[in-house]
């Protein structure tokens, strides 16, 4: 299981708008099918290696059995960043990775999604070349796609809306809820987003947020359609800096630090990159008294982080392979309605996310106390994503 069925490594070359060639290295690491198609996305940003690519696959495959959909584990991308790039060299880029990579994926072998660096523009023109190159409209060989184009209503907020719904889970365990509640976060794309836009409609507001550059500080919340709608401006236009949010609503923006350790709030929610969270932030964390950590974004915390945080009597800790797996199973459902031809309303994605995000909680729940391990979040979602790839691949024989 440790050892990924398949490791792809090749060159792009594309032309820049000056008609200069440049040549990255993309990635497909399919890790493990024995549940389905492999399932993953793929991340274009200068730090992307192998090595990246390969954890970020084998944490995959673990979150996509818990979804309990048929999807297996997969990761790709390329060190090619889109960032500072005009449209047509993205395009350009893209095509030329798609070039090569359509050989390997397909609705019934491998459907990748978008990842850091690879949102609805880079999905399309990715899809767009594969459309040209098999001459057909498989529309399932690649996920989050626009919706003019087969994807799925509610795909970009999927992640942070089912990030949220879980954490709905947790403090109804405690007898809470999110009305009132207070979140610091960081990260701000996609993920960060849906995070807002949702504990915003439940009722509660995030008052931290962190970017590249530094922290905001809002303590109103990030709430409203105006705050919500800048947020997406402010990223497409510079999604290294978020102290433009400051300047524009008059609020506090601390630069070159994260929020880790501010006590005036509930939760918090790393939704940016892996690593994100080191010992020395996770210190801080313990002594704020926060009572609750959910892992949002892929890995955020490093492993003797994230094993010091367990230790914290005071803090309930809930993992990333869990509590992301909203983004996934939503680009499973779009496989669904591209193989019905169909599309769901938005009322009927919503519910199968909320649905799908319980029964993760309670799996996760259900294996940590079969095994005697009491409430521990992380090592139930680690037993249940386990237990499932390995009976499918003992089922059709080890191989």
């Amino acid at each position: 299981m440790v050892e990924p069925e398949r490791t792809i490594e090749f060159r792009v070359v594309w032309m820049d708008d000056n008609l200069q060639y440049h040549v990255n290295r993309g990635y497909r690491v399919q890790y493990n099918a024995a549940l389905g198609p492999y399932k993953g996305g793929l991340r274009f940003a200068s730090n992307v290696n192998l090595s990246i690519i390969k954890f970020l696959g084998f944490e995959q495959t673990f979150k996509d059995a818990l979804t309990c959909l048929p999807i297996g584990g997969a990761k790709g991308g390329s060190d090619f960043s889109p960032i500072g790039r005009s449209d047509g060299e993205v395009m350009r880029f893209c095509q030329a990775f798609m070039t090569e990579f359509h050989r390997h994926i397909g609705q019934d072998i491998d459907c990748p999604a978008g990842d850091v660096g690879v949102g609805g523009r880079e999905v399309g023109y990715l899809y767009g070349q594969y459309r040209r190159i098999v001459g057909a409209a498989e529309f399932g060989a690649m996920s989050g796609k626009a919706v003019c184009t087969g994807g799925s209503i509610l795909r970009p907020e999927a992640t942070g809306f089912g990030a949220v719904y879980y954490l709905r889970e947790v403090l109804k365990h405690d007898g809470k809820g999110i009305e009132g509640l207070r979140v610091a976060m960081s990260g701000y794309g996609n993920v960060g987003w849906g995070i807002m836009k949702k504990i915003d409609e439940l009722g509660g507001k995030v008052t931290y947020f962190a970017g590249p550059d530094g922290y905001i500080h809002d303590p109103d919340g990030v709430c409203g359609e105006e705050k919500l709608n800048f947020i997406l401006e402010m990223r497409a236009k510079d999604p290294m800096h978020c102290k433009p949010y400051a300047d524009k609503f008059g609020v506090d923006f601390v630069e070159g630090q994260k929020c880790w350790g501010v006590k005036d709030v509930d939760v918090y929610m790393p939704a940016a990159t892996q690593n994100d969270v080191n010992m020395e932030w996770a210190k801080k964390i313990a002594e704020s008294g926060v009572p609750y950590y959910i892992e949002v974004g892929n890995m955020p915390t490093t492993n003797d982080a994230l094993a010091f945080l367990m230790e914290q009597k005071h803090l309930t800790v809930a993992p990333s392979k869990a509590v992301n797996a909203c983004g996934v199973s939503v680009s499973e459902l779009e496989m669904a309605q591209n193989a019905q031809r169909i599309y769901w309303t938005a009322e009927e994605v919503d519910a199968k996310m909320e649905a799908i995000m319980k029964n993760i909680y309670d799996a996760s729940v259900e294996a940590a106390e079969r095994y005697g391990l009491g409430y521990n979040l992380v090592a139930g979602a680690n037993i249940a994503g386990f237990q499932k790839v390995a009976d499918a691949m003992m089922a059709q024989g080890i191989f």
